[in-house]
C-alpha cells in the first residue's frame, strides 16, 4: 500500500468519524434575541459613560420635553434596528429585506431633526440656524460606541457575513446611534441644525468608515459579497 493510499484512507476515516461522532452544529439564536443581549451591554456602557462625564444640568427638564424624548426614541430605535439587521445578514438564506429594517426609524429621526430646524427658523430666524464648530460630538459618539461596536463585531464573526461591508456598516450605525443617545444626556446642544449636522453627520461618517473596512475585518466572506 502506497503512502497516498494510506493518507486517503486516513482522511476518509476522519471524515466518517466526524460525521458520526461530531455534535450537530448549534444554530444561532434569532437576530432580535441576540440584539437584545447586545442592547443590554450597550445601554449599560452608555449609562456608565453619562455618569462618568456627568449628566447635563437641565436633564430633568429634557426628560419631560416631548421633542427631546421623541428624537431620542427614534435614534434608539434606529440603533436597535441596525443591530438586528446586521446580525440577520450573517445568517445564510436570510431575506434581503432585513437590511431595510433601520430605514424607517432612521428617516423618522432625520425627519424630526429637519422639522426642528424649521421650527427653530420660525421662532428665531437666521439665529436659530446658526452653525458653529462642534467636533467633540464625533469623539464622544465614537468613544461611547466603541464597546458596543466591538461586542457586535464579535457577534458578527460567529455568523457568515456574506455582505461584510453592509454588515459592519450597520453594526457601526447601531453603536453610533446609541452613542448619540447617550451624548444627548450630557452634551448641552439642542439646536436642531447642530444636532443634525454634527451628531447625525458623525453617526453617518462612522457607519461609512466601518463599511469601508468590512472586507478587511471580516476576511472570510466571499469576495463577491
Amino acid at each position: 500500500m502506497t503512502t497516498d493510499d494510506t493518507h486517503a484512507k486516513g482522511t476518509q476515516a476522519l471524515i466518517a468519524r466526524l460525521v458520526t461522532q461530531a455534535p450537530p452544529p448549534r444554530p444561532l439564536a434569532h437576530p432580535a434575541r441576540r440584539a437584545l443581549g447586545w442592547l443590554l451591554v450597550a445601554l449599560g456602557f452608555g449609562a456608565a459613560m453619562v455618569w462618568v462625564i456627568g449628566p447635563r444640568p437641565d436633564l430633568a427638564e429634557r426628560l419631560v420635553d416631548a421633542r427631546f424624548m421623541l428624537e431620542q426614541g427614534a435614534a434608539l430605535a434606529m440603533g436597535i434596528a441596525a443591530a438586528i439587521a446586521a446580525l440577520a445578514l450573517t445568517i445564510p438564506g436570510a431575506s434581503a429585506l432585513w437590511r431595510l429594517l433601520p430605514v424607517g426609524p432612521g428617516v423618522l429621526w432625520l425627519g424630526m431633526l429637519s422639522v426642528g430646524c424649521l421650527r427653530d427658523w420660525w421662532q428665531w430666524g437666521a439665529v436659530g440656524l446658526r452653525l458653529t464648530p462642534d467636533p467633540a460630538c464625533f469623539g464622544y459618539i465614537a468613544l461611547i460606541g466603541s464597546l458596543p461596536l466591538l461586542v457586535l463585531y464579535t457577534m458578527l464573526r460567529r455568523g457568515v457575513p456574506l455582505a461584510p461591508r453592509l454588515s459592519l456598516a450597520l453594526a457601526a450605525l447601531a453603536a453610533a446611534g446609541l452613542g448619540n443617545v447617550a451624548l444627548r444626556f450630557f452634551h448641552m446642544q439642542d439646536a436642531a441644525l447642530m444636532v443634525l449636522v454634527w451628531q447625525g453627520g458623525s453617526v453617518a461618517l462612522l457607519a461609512l468608515m466601518a463599511g469601508l473596512c468590512g472586507r478587511r475585518l471580516l476576511p472570510w466572506a466571499p469576495r463577491a459579497a
